[in-house]
């Protein structure tokens, strides 16, 4: 149902090396590069990066974030552990979530901008 997802940064440049760190291990790479845009994918880029360079850091608990499927624990604690030692803050380690329809092992952290992802791996 959803196509792709943009978040904007204010500087492109230090956040397109930070996610391209951090979506390594979900699969995901850099794609495409346009004036004020970077675009991650597997077949096609399904998340952007859209520079905002006036624009005002992510505020603090909206609950806004991006959920992203990972093929493995491993991989969910690869993803924290990258953003982790590349500028991202800790949002919630990687563990066991209970979830509506099933419990599915995730983690959550913040870009350097303060834009909150988690990786999800579901069970089976």
């Amino acid at each position: 149902m959803i196509d792709h997802v943009s978040i904007a940064v204010r500087d492109l440049a230090k956040s397109a090396d930070f996610y391209e760190r951090v979506l390594a291990p979900l699969g995901l790479s850099r794609m495409i590069e346009r004036p004020g845009a970077v675009g991650f994918g597997k077949a096609y880029p399904e998340l952007w990066l859209n520079a905002r360079p006036s624009g005002p850091s992510a505020p603090e608990g909206t609950g806004s974030h991006v959920a992203l499927r990972a093929r493995s624990q491993e991989a969910v604690r690869a993803f924290h552990a990258a953003a982790l030692a590349h500028g991202g803050r800790d949002e919630g380690g990687p563990g066991p979530r209970p979830a509506a329809l099933t419990a599915y092992y995730g983690a959550f952290i913040l870009d350097p901008e303060g834009n909150k992802l988690e990786a999800v791996n579901f069970p089976g």
